[in-house]
């Protein structure tokens, strides 16, 4: 018995208040009082006072209710706070989602908590029954055969309502899309005009760079050392990897064998790096408004020199075929537009893989298999869903997106991109069957390419850093709720989340390293830091690059208009005639534009201001998460401040806290 303080705090958005009343109940150890209709809940915070006549205990819960006479408006809940007897200072419940209809809604107390830790029962009959009506609304569907699924849907209204984009998101997605469409329409009706004679006209027609790097891009593309640089530290850092032999695709014809020994002595002393394009062999090419496209499957063979630069030795555009003559070999030393022009299929080569393995797979829709299985897998209460929800936010709404509108059928993909009209399709297919656990883990990953202790890969460098400053923040988590191996194997709902991402998501990956149990605290850890880094720092690794490498057409074009070369007599009319038409390119430009701006609404990693977990502990945590992110970005702002090429895809205050373009 006693006086209670209610404090509810509506979403800070225009809409996310509504003129319904909400009916409230407090649900104490000891019995449940129902605080009637209060006043409606309009934005920003409301606080009243209430006595209630029953001595609850401590408080377990709130529950609440939205009536509606007429109209219905959903209403946006952040949190309602609760003080007064046996609630310890002000017991805090979390929401962070949208309250519909009329069905009551339950919010237990943000303190975490396992199965084991409500050795009462407490909150069992909440956990089963969440988790039941989650499933209903989150169910798995399938976009293509040999791929791993997305949530069940073709639209944003589709998806579940707390998966949407909220208005601010909608408003500056929609409009920004709109404008750049226009700008593209307006501007594309001077290309009936312009006429792209020599690589050069690129430049003129599409003049200026939006980042300092794109300037730098646009002077330097067909450089060696800026070509190989790319491969370390560029849109795509995912392909290279240190040789340890000579590739059975790379033929060495008679006449050659001074290269041969050139290689051989790289190998031995461990600086011989390739990167092999054979994802792409047989691909079938697009055919753009009845004009025939073009696919190739370089391979690259690079040296590292002591100072630190990644310069090309050869280029084999295709694998060798059986009863043919082996593939042409372009070299340095080759007349320059030759050369020149097996470096931009390579390029080219790198824009398809990028977008759709390490872009697309290994960034979206991974992101998305590891939320719509905690979603369906894992209650609020529990530990594991607190750490990871803020770094869902966006993700299927945009996923979804891109699946209607960017690789869709007659999407951007079939209109732009040389692997588009099922290539791109077939791509994912064969870069899913390859998909390791370890590739996700950058330790495991970098050590698998050869590439830790390159001082010159500071993707390498970011990237190692940035796993363990996720790691220690998981780490600390996970120690406050798991203080043994035998309890983290005894959670059902751990488990159960595992094998629903492994076994259903992932299309039983197990075989390719994903576990479908956690047996370990370090398991545990590993599992939940590679679940973080994907949805934050992988995702922006492979996104952010974009608007500085492939403004400039010729460095990264999506796609090819000619076959690759048979011959090294070569002009630069030959060049041009390859690379993407006026059009194209203009529709190319536009969407990189698009998709790779700075974000308005952008929540950088770990700053989110959701408070899920009541309690000091793991606030403490999540402040020294956050002042190792500063200092992590303090450091790479130094360090760049001196380079001629700064690298700040894993800067963390340039990270996002979930895949949300």
């Amino acid at each position: 018995m006693g006086k209670y303080t209610v404090r509810v705090a509506t979403g800070d958005l225009f809409l996310a208040g509504s003129p319904n009343q909400v009916q409230l109940w407090l649900v104490g150890e000891h019995g449940e009082a129902d605080l009637g209709k209060q006043l409606p809940p309009l934005c920003g915070k409301g606080e009243f006072e209430i006595d209630v006549p029953l001595h609850l205990g401590r408080l377990l819960m709130v529950k609440l209710r939205k009536h509606a006479v007429l109209l219905s408006v959903d209403w946006f809940c952040k949190w309602i706070a609760v003080q007064g007897p046996g609630t310890q200072g002000e017991a805090f419940f979390p929401c962070y989602r949208w309250v519909q209809g009329h069905r009551i809604i339950c919010l237990p107390e943000g303190t975490a908590r396992t199965l084991s830790d409500d050795p009462q029962n407490l909150f069992k009959k909440y956990r089963e029954q969440e988790l039941e009506e989650r499933r209903k609304v989150y169910r798995w569907g399938s976009w293509k055969n040999g791929l791993i699924l997305p949530i069940a849907g073709n639209s944003q209204l589709d998806l579940p309502r707390d998966e949407r984009f909220l208005e601010d998101k909608d408003l500056d997605f929609s409009v920004s899309l709109a404008k750049a469409l226009k700008d593209m329409t307006i501007k594309g009706t001077l290309d009936i005009i312009n006429c792209v004679k020599g690589l050069e006209d690129f430049k003129k027609i599409f003049p200026r760079g939006k980042t300092a790097l794109a300037e730098q891009v646009h002077d330097s593309w067909k450089n060696d050392a800026f070509f190989g640089y790319q491969f370390l530290n560029g849109a795509n850092p995912m392909l290279l990897r240190r040789s340890s032999r000579l590739p059975a695709r790379l033929v060495l014809p008679p006449g050659m064998e001074d290269l041969k020994t050139q290689l051989e002595k790289e190998l031995q002393a461990g600086s011989l790096f390739e990167v092999d394009f054979s994802l792409l062999d047989g691909v079938k090419p697009n055919v753009i408004i009845f004009k025939q496209q073009y696919v190739a499957a370089p391979l690259v063979m690079l040296k590292l020199q002591p100072d630190g630069r990644l310069l090309p030795m050869v280029i084999q555009l295709q694998p060798p075929r059986y009863g043919r003559a082996p593939p042409l070999l372009f070299l340095p030393s080759d007349p320059p537009m030759a050369w020149l022009l097996a470096k931009i299929w390579v390029r080219s080569s790198d824009f398809q893989l990028h977008q759709l393995q390490s872009h697309l797979l290994r960034g979206h829709l991974i992101a998305e298999v590891i939320a719509v299985a905690t979603m369906r897998s894992l209650p609020s209460l529990h530990p594991i869903y607190k750490l990871l929800i803020p770094h869902f936010r966006y993700t299927m709404a945009i996923n979804t997106l891109a699946r209607s509108r960017l690789v869709s059928k007659c999407g951007i993909f079939d209109l732009v991109v040389s692997t588009g009209s099922g290539g791109h399709v077939d791509i994912l297919q064969r870069a899913t069957a390859c998909l390791t656990y370890r590739s996700l883990c950058p330790p495991d990953d970098l050590a698998d390419r050869g590439l830790l202790g390159v001082k010159s890969s500071l993707y390498g460098q970011d990237a190692i850093r940035l796993w363990g400053i996720i790691s220690r923040y998981v780490e600390g988590m996970v120690g406050l709720f798991y203080k043994s191996d035998q309890a983290v194997k005894d959670d059902l709902e751990l488990q159960a989340w595992c094998r629903e991402m492994t076994e259903t998501g992932l299309q039983t990956a197990q075989d390719r390293g994903f576990p479908i149990s956690l047996e370990s605290r370090a398991q545990l850890c590993h599992f939940v830091t590679m679940c973080t880094f994907t949805c934050t720092g992988q995702h922006a690794s492979n996104h952010l690059g974009q608007l500085d490498w492939y403004s400039c057409i010729p460095n990264g074009p999506s796609t090819m208009r000619k076959p690759p070369p048979i011959s090294k007599d070569v002009t630069e009319k030959d060049i041009v005639d390859s690379l993407p038409n006026l059009h194209q390119a203009r529709m190319q430009k536009t969407i990189t534009d698009f998709l790779s701006r700075r974000q308005p609404v952008m929540v950088a990693l770990g700053q989110h201001e959701e408070k899920y977990f009541s309690g000091p502990e793991p606030q403490a945590v999540l402040r020294q998460f956050r002042e190792e992110l500063a200092a992590m970005d303090k450091e790479i702002e130094v360090r760049n401040a001196v380079l001629d090429l700064p690298y700040e895809y894993l800067r963390p205050s340039m990270i996002e806290n979930s895949v949300t373009i």
